[in-house]
């Protein structure tokens, strides 16, 4: 038998099935509906359905087919008319057979401590969101081999080291069997400020323009919860929302395929779950298209990891943005950190929504597809039979929390403060060095006696090019600046010279080894500086304007 693939709506008084059986005989087909049983059968297609409320067979009810596109629809109405079921397009759950819904496995533990179903009584109990306290106590190694779990709620071990070739390319810890939780995490905290680069982390803070253009991006859950508040009010943002939320085909196809499961989860695992899941939003949140990103930003996902309270999990979700991705701002944390509420108030098919895209990632990519099996698969099934009472009250836990540079323990603070008092001292210096009066004239050394002939044309260059106080250098005096310099290293270089003559034993006469040494030089820099040609500025004639110094007081030439 083909499960065919199928959809439910409602309106106050109905509620309306549309199955698509393409190839089945419209003459030939059963329906049989009561209380929240529906059966529907027509070869070789065969649908069950657990619905979410009772319907009733009172006249009402009606059916048509549609030959073109081969879909039945079948309008059935409800036993208390207004009445909302909830989760109609939790696919998964609707396929589930009635009696897997509450009872309780076939093989079960006796004298289990501390362990029990999902079952009502736990569902209607409110969750402390705190964190949650116990002494301390001296654990030995045998208990702490058997601690080593990880994977949905916990249930999973031994599977990484089944595979561990595939794994490793996929996940930061090491040998996930037989590390203990808190070395998990005390591992992860030292990865973590090891990859922390301050010059990307400043880059980023500094030169923003990336990250503005990301922040403008809006996902289409911005819409979603828009419209919600609109419809509903700020005082009622949650609910089930499933109006709000649509499934594409191919996502009805994925809920199709997924096999129904029932967790067996004490008290400890449960919550682990929805920290876990606060946690894979985050990262979804940042990133909804690059597997690798959405795993590394999650510690669930590649350091196993555990949590005991909501703070942990942002203050871990931002030291890893701001260690790992290409963009690492702390606006991007709180822009992902906004978005993951958005997504828990609009209820469990936002949810469902963001883990599909998750899970589909994940299978694309190998060998990020393990994440599915040890996580993801799980989380779908499990969400669409999570009470939606916990989870607005995992949103109200969520909004409550706050979280500041300071928090992450990188120190962003002290860093951002030493940048900017660095980029201020740099500012005033340029300031200082553009400002008029500081800007003097440059002079040439002075002469030596021995040199004064060859060094005359540079003496005149040098006095044509005093300038009054406050006025700029001329395009000649920055030329020569250069060439002068020059000379000045000149001067040193023949005093090692004289002093590495003496030192040999060679008689020096004062003053005539350094006007030797410096008379060729000398010349060489006077026919420098006569060759020297001061192209005319732009829109400037030479035979109309004269000389330079006649154009640098017009202002025409401007200051190099």
């Amino acid at each position: 038998m083909l499960t065919p693939a199928f959809e439910l709506t409602q309106d106050c008084d109905f509620l309306t099935v549309a199955i698509r059986v393409p190839h089945a005989r419209a003459s030939e087909f059963d329906v049989y509906f009561e209380g929240v049983d529906f059966k529907f059968y027509a070869k070789p297609y065969f649908l069950r359905l657990t619905l979410p409320g009772r319907i009733v067979e009172n006249g009402s009810e009606q059916g048509t087919y549609d030959a073109d596109k081969g879909i039945f629809t079948i309008r059935l109405p409800k036993e208390t008319p207004g009445q909302h079921f909830e989760g109609l397009n939790m696919l998964t759950a609707l396929l589930a057979p009635r009696k897997s819904r509450s009872a309780k496995p076939l093989v079960e533990e006796i004298g289990a401590s501390g362990v029990s179903e999902e079952g009502a009584d736990d569902e209607d109990e409110e969750f402390d969101w705190e964190i949650e306290q116990t002494p301390y106590e001296e654990v030995s190694e045998s208990t702490l081999q058997s601690q080593c779990h990880y994977g949905f709620g916990n249930l999973r071990a031994g599977v990484v080291q089944r595979l561990q070739d595939e794994l490793s390319e996929v996940i930061d810890i090491k040998d996930p069997d037989f590390t203990p939780v808190t070395e998990r995490r005390q591992k992860r905290l030292a990865a973590e400020l090891a990859k922390f680069d301050p010059d990307h982390y400043l880059a980023d803070f500094f030169e923003d323009e990336a990250v503005e253009q990301i922040l403008k991006y809006s996902p289409w859950w911005n819409d979603a919860h828009a419209e919600m508040v609109a419809s509903l009010g700020k005082n009622q943002e949650h609910g089930d929302s499933a109006a709000l939320v649509s499934f594409s085909e191919e996502e009805k196809y994925q809920l199709r395929k997924f096999v129904n499961k029932s967790y067996l989860l004490d008290k400890t695992a449960h919550r682990q779950v929805y920290y876990g899941l606060v946690d894979i939003l985050l990262a979804y949140c940042y990133e909804v298209e690059s597997a690798w990103t959405i795993r590394k930003l999650s510690p669930t996902l590649c350091w196993f990891e555990t949590w005991t309270d909501i703070h942990e999990i942002l203050v871990s979700f931002g030291r890893r943005v701001l260690c790992y991705p290409l963009y690492r701002h702390f606006k991007l944390v709180l822009k992902a950190y906004r978005d993951t509420i958005k997504i828990l108030q609009l209820g469990k098919s936002a949810v469902l929504k963001c883990l599909l895209d998750v899970h589909k990632i994940f299978q694309e990519n190998d060998p990020a597809y393990i994440l599915n099996d040890l996580y993801i698969s799980d989380y779908c099934v499990w969400i669409q039979k999570a009470k939606s009472k916990k989870l607005a009250a995992l949103t109200e836990a969520l909004k409550a929390v706050t979280l500041s540079k300071a928090q992450l323990g990188l120190e962003l603070p002290e860093l951002e403060a030493a940048a900017l008092l660095v980029q201020e001292e740099e500012g005033a210096g340029r300031a200082a060095q553009c400002s008029p009066s500081n800007q003097a004239p440059h002079s040439s050394p002075e002469p030596s006696d021995s040199d004064s002939t060859s060094s005359s044309d540079t003496e005149d260059s040098a006095s044509e090019q005093e300038e009054p106080a406050g006025t700029q250098p001329s395009l000649l005096t920055s030329l020569q600046a250069p060439l002068l310099e020059e000379d000045s290293s000149l001067i040193i270089r023949e005093s090692g010279l004289c002093r590495n003559m003496a030192s040999q034993g060679c008689e020096v006469s004062q003053g005539q080894p350094l006007a030797s040494a410096r008379a060729p030089l000398i010349e060489e820099l006077g026919d420098a500086l006569k060759m020297l040609r001061v192209s005319t500025p732009h829109g400037v004639s030479a035979g109309s304007h004269g000389s330079v110094e006649d154009a640098e007081e017009r202002g025409q030439v401007p200051c190099d």
